[in-house]
């Protein structure tokens, strides 16, 4: 196990993790201070849990753009949403350089936000007429891989024929 403060300067996510359960040992032992350890050590598990939710609210968005810009022949808001999933990567870039041990629960995360995010551009490509049952069963049936998501692939433009 690494010194605390060098953990945490290194793995935010890893560190907070490490301390909540340390905070859980040392207040089963016997002390003469008065700290309430187990609610300490939630709040301290409640941050590595942030970050966390911070990744998958991230991959949440960039799955919902993606869909998006792969099931729309809208032009206008195709900008808008390279950009929101370019920013989303720079902020999952910022997140996994503060926490590196998060690279491990990205594939679930990618798993669990998959539904989410597709509900997500349903909803949005609903309220402009662009889903028909095809479109439908095309987003529920659509998987990204980390890469994909990740990475700095783009889905291709779709066919302008239903503009």
């Amino acid at each position: 196990m690494s010194e605390p403060k060098t953990l945490y300067d290194k793995d935010f996510y890893l560190w907070s993790k490490q301390q909540a359960e340390a905070l859980r040992v040392a207040g089963r032992g016997a002390t003469n201070y008065p700290i309430d350890w187990e609610n300490v050590a939630e709040e301290i598990d409640g941050l590595a849990r942030s970050e966390r939710r911070e990744l998958g609210s991230q991959i949440r968005r960039i799955i919902e753009h993606l869909l998006k810009l792969e099931n729309s022949g809208a032009i206008d808001p195709r900008i808008g949403w390279v950009a929101s999933i370019e920013d989303a990567r720079n902020e999952i870039e910022v997140l996994l350089e503060d926490s590196p041990s998060l690279n491990t629960e990205i594939g679930t995360t990618i798993g669990a936000e998959m539904k989410r995010g597709s509900r997500k551009a349903i909803g949005e490509l609903k309220k402009y007429g662009e889903v028909d049952p095809a479109t439908l069963a095309r987003i529920r049936a659509r998987t990204y891989a980390a890469d994909e998501v990740l990475g700095d692939w783009f889905p291709p433009e779709p066919p302008r024929g239903a503009e």
